[in-house]
């Protein structure tokens, strides 16, 4: 198990870019595969990013292909994804999530350690 905590969310206007952080606890950070993701209200939530442990292997959903890049530093145990040309419809609360496999890394169910998540808000 690991405990995750984000950070970096904020209100941007529309355009603008915002980086988020997610900082793991657990000497074992290195070997979990992560994943952000996000819900709006009265909406499901959402795959955004996944990024292998190694860093190696990334994966992103369609909506923020181009603008969105994650990353990791497994010396610091973050993982980060930076966020360019930010729209309206990227608000949401964001979360980062750890698993231990590779397998159907867009797919919520398939985590099993979250953080409490950050809020992000673009303004148009």
């Amino acid at each position: 198990q690991v405990q995750l905590v984000e950070s970096g969310g904020g209100l941007v206007q529309a355009g603008g870019s915002l980086r988020l952080s997610c900082a793991a606890s657990g000497r074992t950070f290195s070997s979990y595969n992560m994943g952000w993701f996000r819900q709006a209200p009265g909406k499901e939530r959402e795959f955004v990013a996944a990024i292998s442990w190694s860093g190696g292997s990334t994966y992103y959903a369609d909506s923020v292909k181009g603008r969105f890049t994650i990353s990791r530093d497994n010396a610091k145990n973050t993982v980060y994804l930076q966020m360019n040309s930010l729209k309206p419809e990227d608000t949401a609360v964001y979360y980062c999530a750890a698993r231990s496999s590779w397998l159907r890394r867009n797919r919520a169910e398939e985590y099993d350690d979250w953080g409490q998540g950050t809020q992000v808000t673009v303004s148009s």
